[in-house]
């Protein structure tokens, strides 16, 4: 497929250089605005400059945000829902536009660029339904002509940290149902892939310049750590939803703690499929290719491990190796490819340093990596997908490699299978092959996977926007997009109304005056 980057670019309002912060139509920066080249990894070409925000930026962004709740909060939800719904459909219109941005300046492939769109225009959906179903509950009240219930309200500035991976998908999760719940946002997104952010502030800012929407109720702050810290510490976000690493989450959830505001965590993922000795193989395969490979590897869902049971262990893992000989690796852009390169540089030489720990650690390569040569791969970002043998109890197994590198654990019964699965830090995704009804009961028990997503025959990587996305652990216990994780952007509220004519206490105290 031919793509025009340069039409693309003018088409999403990507100037050659941007404004370091925009409160809603509106884009400015300091003079002295640090400003940061970006890169695209697909091709090592620049794609646009951009310049970074100051303190006295992100402050005069979450004060212009302080005024735009007030209006905003006493919209009526569905109200809310209405402009959320447009906001939808102009992703629509712009989604061949901006799936190929996310493809370019991140370096995923085309399609996942354009299922990235897809999942903000399906959680747009998703927040319109929920605009009419912020339900609270109905309760008996102990005293007589009394009547309680609960209800919910909206938070205020809800702080949004996403990260390069998906680096519009996650901000909708969040700001699509803060929106309709009556909280305004301020994105902080990666400072790796900040144009698709741009992109997005513009599409969405075109909807509520038209609905005469005051400025804040999307504010884009373009910056690096400092943005993201000040964020963190600061008393006037009651809310701060950050993605990203263990260490990174680590360090928002204790400023966040320290002044007793509300985290909502995602962070790493170490995930596994365990495939049984009656799973079905040529499924099985699917799920682990996709899950180890797509998006390079770089998805906090991605598959890390497959525990196979020892009895099929030599045929699955003669599968696997010839599947890997017909991974297609280059551009993204082009659709015949499955996988792209890694986001930059950096990201190489971990994956790299990865590799050595592991054969330093005992670990056999039955599919070796490595860096790619040649014109093709100039940007050098691209890598060699490569496979492992090794034990569960390796230092570099337990760690969060986020590359695509794949590590073979043989497993003898189910109970062994779970608890390797489980004998990591993190616990994000996972999943189990299988067609042993028993088995995939007790996987989903309470004495089963330990994360957050667990699933029965698919794989580890994705999720509907529909059920709540998130894990335990050190994955940081934070629930995103689908089911109720809509709370978590309100606060809750309990009202008794009294009808009667006396004033009865609770517990039958008597206080006669």
């Amino acid at each position: 497929m031919s793509l025009n980057i340069p039409e693309i670019l003018t088409r999403l309002h990507i100037n050659d250089i941007n404004d370091a912060f925009s409160t809603g139509s509106n884009w400015t920066s300091s003079p002295n605005a640090a400003i940061k080249d970006i890169v695209s990894p697909t091709d090592g070409k620049e794609i646009a400059s951009v310049k970074f925000a100051t303190a006295d930026n992100y402050n005069q962004a979450v004060e212009t945000a302080q005024k735009a709740f007030i209006t905003w909060r006493t919209i009526p939800a569905p109200k809310r829902g209405e402009i959320v719904r447009e906001i939808g459909n102009a992703l629509r219109e712009n989604k061949e536009s901006l799936g190929a941005l996310v493809s370019y300046e991140m370096g995923k492939s085309l399609q996942e660029g354009y299922g990235e769109v897809q999942e903000m225009i399906d959680i747009a959906d998703f927040a319109v339904g929920l605009s009419r179903q912020l339900y609270g509950l109905t309760m008996h009240s102990e005293r007589p002509q009394h009547r309680m219930y609960e209800q919910y309200h909206p938070l205020g500035i809800v702080g949004i940290i996403s990260a390069f991976n998906f680096p519009v998908a996650v901000w909708s999760w969040n700001a699509m149902l803060a929106w309709v719940c009556g909280d305004v946002c301020i994105w902080k997104p990666s400072e790796k892939t900040p144009l698709t952010a741009i992109a997005c502030q513009h599409i969405a800012q075109a909807v509520f310049k038209k609905h005469n929407i005051n400025e804040g109720v999307s504010c884009l702050v373009i910056g690096d750590r400092e943005i993201g810290e000040l964020m963190a510490n600061d008393t006037r976000v009651p809310l701060v939803s950050a993605t990203g690493s263990t260490r990174m989450g680590k360090s928002i959830g204790a400023a966040v703690g320290a002044r007793l505001g509300r985290s909502l965590l995602e962070l790493g993922g170490n995930n596994a499929i365990i495939i049984t000795e009656n799973a079905d193989l040529d499924m099985s395969l699917i799920g682990a290719v996709f899950g180890a490979v797509g998006t390079a590897g770089q998805r906090c869902t991605s598959t890390r491990r497959l525990i196979i049971h020892e009895s099929v262990y030599d045929a699955f893992k003669e599968k696997l190796v010839k599947a890997y000989k017909q991974i297609r690796i280059g551009d993204p852009l082009d659709e015949n490819n499955h996988m792209g390169p890694l986001i930059d540089t950096d990201a190489v030489a971990l994956y790299l340093d990865s590799i050595e720990k592991c054969k330093a650690e005992g670990g056999k390569f039955i599919v070796e990596g490595g860096k790619l040569e040649g014109s093709q791969y100039a940007s050098g970002c691209y890598v060699k997908p490569c496979i492992a043998e090794v034990e569960n109890h390796y230092k570099i197994v337990q760690h969060e490699t986020f590359a695509p590198i794949l590590y073979l654990i043989k497993h003898k019964d189910l109970d062994d299978a779970i608890a390797m699965q489980n004998g990591v830090p993190q616990g994000l995704s996972s999943a189990i092959m299988t067609q042993n009804l028993r088995d995939a009961e007790q996987f989903l028990s309470a004495a089963g996977s330990d994360c957050g997503i667990a699933n029965v025959n698919i794989g580890t990587s994705g999720a509907e926007i529909g059920g709540a996305f998130g894990g335990e652990k050190e994955t940081g216990g934070g629930r995103e997009s689908g089911s109720d994780a809509w709370k978590v952007y309100m606060r809750r509220q309990t009202n008794t109304i009294n009808y009667s004519k006396t004033l009865p206490l609770a517990q039958g105290i008597k206080f006669d005056l």
